[in-house]
């Protein structure tokens, strides 16, 4: 298994793509991560095209156990990200 991609190297890769320097590149990587995040954040879900779907899911209250002890736990409601992949990116996998 390889090394997954840097930021350096995508953004190397993406001014590539787009004709342009690695600044405006990095800067583009940028605007998507702030972008993602500040949506997740507030609740919503952004969906990438070819890519798949990232979404904020509410977790409901629940019994967990300390596996050192055995205790029973409540542990309270949460939130948690979850990642949806597209099918168009797991069939350019077959």
């Amino acid at each position: 298994m390889s090394k997954p991609m840097t930021k350096t190297q995508l953004a190397a890769a993406l001014a590539d793509e787009m004709g342009a320097d690695r600044k405006t590149a990095t800067a583009a990587l940028d605007a998507i991560a702030a972008l993602v995040s500040r949506e997740v954040a507030a609740g919503g879900a952004v969906n990438l095209p070819g890519i798949g779907k990232i979404a904020c899911r509410a977790r409901p209250a629940r019994m967990v156990r300390n596996p050192a002890t055995g205790e029973q736990l409540e542990k309270p409601a949460d939130k948690a990200i979850k990642v949806t992949v597209a099918k168009a990116l797991k069939d350019a996998l077959a």
